[in-house]
């Protein structure tokens, strides 16, 4: 019997890689000896990277660059192959960096992501994936362009720094001087949000409130967004808002598609490709995953969502151990989880819940191999 692993984290408790070890543990005690395989997996979201890493047994390389207040700080991308990085910008410009007194998005800069993506080119490799979750910004990604030699100037011909104050102030995009090796790169961005970049449901009103934006700002940044956006018209001939996902990140990913011909693609289903998945699960018997809420959420994009499909590709049935379920948690199933087990064993308030985490994860773990056995036993 071959049993393949592949769970989220449960946020703030049992992490991906602890899942692996759990349900390793558990299914050699209720089955015996039998094949596991398991692989920690992210949606794309933080700690995208150090799932890669460790599931293609890759090497962190770090690099000092500038965090989104321009202060210094120590971030690094994940080589996988003489070719292949993976990184993700909330190492550099992560909304956890900016202290809540400090948080405004008219003061906040991707140039770190950049200069993390140029440093990853200048050692020579050539396919970048990058996951643009939990920003702390909303320049449009023209800190993050600057990074790479492309220059944004005002009415008098100054060249910008880029942040967010200075949107309203675009005149011109110079791209001339934008690194050929960074030209010669193909990039795939994790974006799972299919926000444009102006309007009500674009970058800044959906996304600026929770990075600092009072509602001041945000009509100022929105004012900025929508003068950037004409600039790239003009100039391009291509709107970004006619293109979803160009609002992610506080606008990089307009500046990622637009500028460097970036390819968008589901989170998950990027981290899947990049762990070759597919080849994980061949002659698989059953594959379990989970997260810590199951919810209506869970189908858009979410680690569960992305297994369970693959699963149902290939017709491998594909349980789900997770700590709660909420509001919808049966649209999953669409999605080729065939049943759902939760850990908890009993009334109990959230804060025993989380304390008790991996000790639940584990009992859980047992109680869902002892229903799968007593399923095998069935004429």
């Amino acid at each position: 019997m071959k049993l393949v692993f592949a769970s989220d984290s449960f946020k703030g408790t049992v992490t991906s890689e602890q899942t692996v070890e759990y349900l390793t543990k558990a299914a050699h005690e209720v089955f015996g000896p039998c094949e596991t395989i398991g692989v920690p997996v992210a949606d794309g979201g933080e700690g995208t990277t150090d799932a890669v890493i460790l599931a293609r047994k890759g090497e962190k390389i770090y690099e000092k660059v500038c965090g989104p207040l321009m202060e210094e700080t120590n971030a690094y991308y994940g080589r996988l192959s003489d070719t292949e990085v993976v990184l993700e910008m909330a190492q550099a410009s992560g909304l956890p960096m900016v202290p809540e007194e400090l948080r405004n998005p008219l003061n906040t800069t991707t140039y770190g992501t950049g200069q993390l993506v140029k440093a990853a080119v200048d050692a020579g490799y050539t396919d970048i994936s990058i996951a643009i979750g939990g920003s702390a910004t909303n320049d449009g990604g023209m800190g993050f362009a600057s990074a790479l030699g492309i220059r944004f100037l005002d009415k008098d011909g100054n060249v910008l720094e880029g942040k967010g104050s200075e949107l309203e102030k675009v005149d011109y995009i110079d791209m001339s001087g934008l690194d050929e090796k960074v030209k010669n790169a193909h990039f795939t961005v994790m974006c799972d949000v299919t926000n444009p970049l102006c309007g009500k449901d674009g970058a800044t009103y959906t996304f600026g409130k929770q990075k600092g934006g009072t509602p001041e700002i945000l009509d100022r940044l929105e004012n900025g967004m929508c003068n950037y956006r004409d600039v790239i018209i003009r100039q391009f001939g291509v709107n970004p808002d006619d293109t979803p996902g160009t609002g992610a990140a506080g606008g990089l990913g307009a500046a990622l598609k637009i500028f460097l011909n970036a390819e968008m693609k589901s989170g998950i289903e990027t981290v899947l490709d990049l762990i070759d998945f597919d080849k994980l699960i061949e002659n698989a018997d059953l594959i379990v995953t989970g997260e810590g809420r199951t919810d209506w959420q869970s189908c858009f994009g979410k680690v569960m969502q992305g297994v369970g499909d693959r699963a149902k590709k290939y017709s491998i049935p594909a349980v789900a151990l997770c700590g709660g379920l909420g509001e919808g948690y049966e649209k999953i199933y669409e999605h080729g989880i065939d049943s759902i087990m939760t850990t908890v064993d009993g009334p109990m308030p959230l804060s025993q819940a989380l304390d008790e985490a991996e000790s639940l994860y584990y009992k859980g773990a047992i109680r869902m191999f002892r229903m799968v056995r007593a399923g095998m036993k069935l004429k």
